[in-house]
């Protein structure tokens, strides 16, 4: 699974591979952006300029305090958001990354009926859920076993994302139930892959990268473990 990850990086200037990861990355600052935005008009709109304080008298600044404030909160949001978010924007472009490999590595394979816009949207969005509400939950076990966070936070990302990629790459081949038996004939290997995307998720800037990279080695792990029930 190392080369798998090594052919996944070698590729990364392909144009498809930059153009879904500019994608996938727009759209989640796109989104944090709006949420901000969102944010700060509901200060503006439901809490008052000023309002008098017993013993304290008028107050004037808590609107502009509030505003500053989420604009921080924001920030230290997207740090846990960030990924998540551009991996879920990234699903929807799954299938282009997907292509660029198989042109490259497994030329010859018969084309696969492309998903639904909804079916996409779908499954991203079950990712994102899934992720975000892991993650927060293992908040809890990150505060109560700090020493071992690091190694909860790579094995449970690890298990979600090798889940995840693996479920999406062998769909496009094998159909949504060929695909749940295949990940369950490999899911060993597939956690190991996972996790193997899960550690460059703790280092910023580069874990950006983790969703366009996770597809394509994902493909390729697919390729080598599954190949000949995809071939024609």
């Amino acid at each position: 699974m190392v080369s798998d990850f090594a052919k996944a990086l070698a590729q990364m200037g392909d144009r498809r591979f930059q153009a879904v990861l500019a994608k996938g990355i727009g759209l989640t600052l796109a989104l944090l952006v709006a949420v901000y935005l969102a944010f700060v008009w509901i200060i503006g709109a439901f809490v008052p300029d000023t309002f008098t304080l017993p013993l304290i008298g008028e107050v004037a600044w808590v609107d502009n305090a509030l505003s500053i404030g989420s604009f921080f909160f924001m920030i230290l949001l997207s740090v846990f958001l960030m990924v998540p978010v551009a991996s879920a924007f990234t699903g929807l472009f799954l299938e282009e990354v997907a292509e660029a490999v198989e042109d490259r590595y497994y030329p010859g394979l018969p084309e696969v009926p492309r998903q639904t816009l909804w079916d996409i949207t779908m499954d991203s969005l079950g990712f994102l859920g899934v992720i975000v509400a892991a993650n927060l939950v293992a908040l809890v076990l990150y505060l109560l076993l700090n020493v071992a966070a690091p190694v909860i936070f790579w094995a449970l990302n690890g298990f979600l994302l090798g889940r995840e990629y693996f479920q999406l790459v062998a769909m496009r081949r094998l159909g949504r139930e060929g695909a749940k038996a295949a990940r369950a004939r490999h899911m060993p290997k597939i956690w190991l892959a996972g996790a193997l995307m899960a550690v460059p998720l703790s280092i910023p800037v580069v874990n950006l990268l983790i969703p366009v990279l996770g597809a394509a080695t994902f493909t390729h792990l697919f390729m080598r473990l599954e190949g000949g029930r995809a071939a024609p």
